[in-house]
């Protein structure tokens, strides 16, 4: 019995760190990479290999030091608004077109009328892109609401829904809706950051109250 459980903490702990690999994301990083570490403890304990214990210990440690420092480490996050053109605004597209159609395969940078559009910089790098066509009722249809990989660890969404909402409210911004969601993954950080799901005609919304 032992054995066998040794061996799926074995298995487990080895799939995590081959995760922590392929993660963008720092933040994700240390925390796969701490699972994995302990997971490798609990291993090693179990057959008695000190070295893999050691190792691991050490490893752990210093993945500890390094949450522990980007949980406090000091961001500075502001909003820069852009207009329809923007070359900066184009590259960052081009850049990240890729990903980016695999959550706003509809957005094609076109400029309508009555856009807000502007970017969220997090210690003055370009983290995210957002657009939005606003309606008369004050609602704001995302047509874009993008984060690079590097930076999803909701930190910009909190600046963007919870410290900053004034922001959009100021450019007649009370309820922001997206009408389509193209994969669970973004569908999970919605509903993580406040949105709600509901489904009216066999039309799925996803929205939240700004103001």
């Amino acid at each position: 019995m032992i054995e066998t459980i040794a061996s799926l903490l074995g298995y487990t702990a080895s799939l995590l760190l081959a995760i922590s690999l392929l993660v963008t994301n720092d933040l994700k990083f240390r925390w796969l990479n701490t699972m994995g570490c302990i997971s490798f403890i609990i291993y090693g304990a179990l057959i008695h290999a000190f070295p893999i214990i050691l190792t691991n210990t050490i490893l752990l440690v210093i993945n500890l030091f390094y949450l522990i420092k980007i949980y406090k480490r000091h961001e500075n996050f502001d909003i820069l608004a852009f207009s329809s053109g923007d070359p900066l605004i184009n590259k960052f597209l081009a850049f990240f077109r890729k990903d980016i159609d695999t959550y706003f395969p509809d957005y094609d940078g076109k400029e309508v009328k009555k856009q807000v559009s502007f970017v969220v910089l997090r210690d003055m790098v370009i983290a995210n892109i957002f657009v939005a066509s606003l309606m008369e009722d004050g609602t704001g249809l995302v047509k874009i609401n993008y984060t690079i990989p590097k930076y999803r660890d909701y930190k910009v969404g909190k600046f963007l829904f919870e410290k900053e909402k004034q922001f959009l409210v100021s450019h007649g911004i009370h309820r922001l809706v997206y009408t389509h969601v193209h994969n669970k993954q973004h569908e999970s950080y919605l509903l993580k950051v406040g949105f709600t799901r509901e489904e009216i005609s066999g039309q799925v919304y996803y929205y939240k109250k700004i103001a």
